[in-house]
Order: C-alpha cells, then structure tokens, then sequence
C-alpha cells in the first residue's frame, strides 16, 4: 500500500449505524479504517438537543478491539442553531465533551443557515436574499455564529464547513479575507480543526490556503456514511 501523507492519513468525519442516514457500524467503519492503512478515525453521529443514545454510542466506540497504529477518535455533529452560535446538542453532551464521560468534539455543521431567529432552510434564505436581503450579510452571519459557536462549547470541529453556501446560491468567492482570517483566529484560539470534507468539496483552496497559513489545523474528512468510503480520497490532496 503506498503510505499516506499525513493529511490523508486520517478521516475525522465517520458515520455509523447510530446516524439514521447511515448504514455501516462502527465494527465496519474501524475495519474499513485498517484496510485503508489509515493513522487515525472519527467515529461521529448526528444528535439534537433531544437526542438519547450518546452514552450507547460512545460505549460501542470504546468496545471496538483495539488496532495497532490506529487511533480511534469520537464526535457528535450538530447543527450551528441560530446567529447567537447555539449549537443543536443535548447539554449534557456538550459538558462532558473532553471527558471520560463524553465525546472527543462536537462537530459544528452549517446544515442551514444560522439565522436571527433560528435556523434558516436552504430555500428560505434564498427567499430572504431574492426580497432583498444582502447576500454579504448572510455570509457575515454564518462566520460569526461559527465563530461563537467554536468559542462556546470549546472542544469542535468544523465540519463542512460553507457546504451551505452553494445551496443558497452563493460560492466561498462570496466570504471576505477579513473573515475568512476571523475565522481562523477563532479556530487557533479555541484549537478547532477545520476539516476538509471529500463529500461536499469544501472548503476549497483559497479559503483552505489562507485557514492554512493562519496555522488552523486542517484535517481530511470522508463524512463517509457507509463504511466503502472510509479513507477513500479523490477530492481531497495531500
């Protein structure tokens, strides 16, 4: 096997069986992560704030036999809920994050937009743009709830990040360097790694280069949800 860089060597964004969407379990996924020669592996699922099985999730994760060579981390994703940056996760997961009792990270997804007054669909926002709503202001939005987000639970991940923004018509053309270099800041102040996602293609390489340059650790990620695609890079470059 023809050994990996060090980026690609990992992937930080793994789904299972405990995602409703997903359909490999973390047997699967940890057996898929050997077989790719993988250093390292995230094992992540979806939760709300009234989501039950973590405690189940995480005592599979932890049964997993263990792999030479291979790290075995845990996440939760959550959506980024609104502009105030609350983050769409039960709060007894987001204190024990870091703890033995708890996940690793919370991976912060910018699902739909983080709105004033909650999360805003795909549709609505274009709706709100097309009204007159200025698209510089959306984009503004969405890096300032991201940045309070990372700040208020501590221990994240970007996941994704600006996958929403194609599907309200804009490109991360659309995100200024005076953000973009917020974000980062944010991101080396509260150590947040910033992924670069195989799935949805971001961020690309203007916005990737210039977290890179601030000293944002980037790690690759699949978002793989079947456990085929864990390690599997064609997008995503060493």
């Amino acid at each position: 096997m023809t050994p990996r860089s060090a980026l690609l060597a990992g992937d930080h964004h793994v789904h299972s069986t405990f995602s409703d969407d997903a359909v490999s379990t973390p047997a699967e996924n940890l057996a898929a992560a050997q077989s790719a020669g993988l250093r390292e592996v995230r094992m992540v699922d979806h939760v709300r704030v009234s989501t039950t099985y973590v405690p189940e999730f995480l005592a599979t994760v932890r049964a997993l036999p263990t792999v030479e060579g291979l790290t075995v981390l845990t996440g939760v994703e959550a959506k980024i809920l609104d502009a105030s940056g609350a983050v769409d996760a039960p709060p007894e997961v987001l204190a024990a994050l870091g703890t033995p009792r708890g996940p690793d990270r919370v991976l912060l997804a910018d699902h739909q937009v983080p709105g004033t007054d909650g999360p805003w669909s795909p549709r609505s926002t274009r709706q709100r743009i097309e009204a007159g709503l200025d698209a510089a202001d959306v984009v503004e939005m969405l890096v300032t709830a991201t940045i309070r987000a990372m700040h208020a639970v501590g221990r994240a991940q970007l996941a994704h990040p600006f996958s929403v923004l194609p599907k309200i018509g804009l490109t991360e053309d659309a995100v200024p360097d005076e953000l973009l270099d917020a974000l980062a800041d944010a991101a080396v102040a509260t150590g947040t790694p910033v992924e670069v996602n195989e799935k949805w293609h971001c961020p690309g390489p203007r916005v990737a280069g210039r977290l890179r340059a601030a000293g944002v650790l980037l790690v690759a990620s699949t978002d793989a949800h079947e456990a085929a695609d864990v390690g599997v890079y064609d997008w995503v470059h060493g």
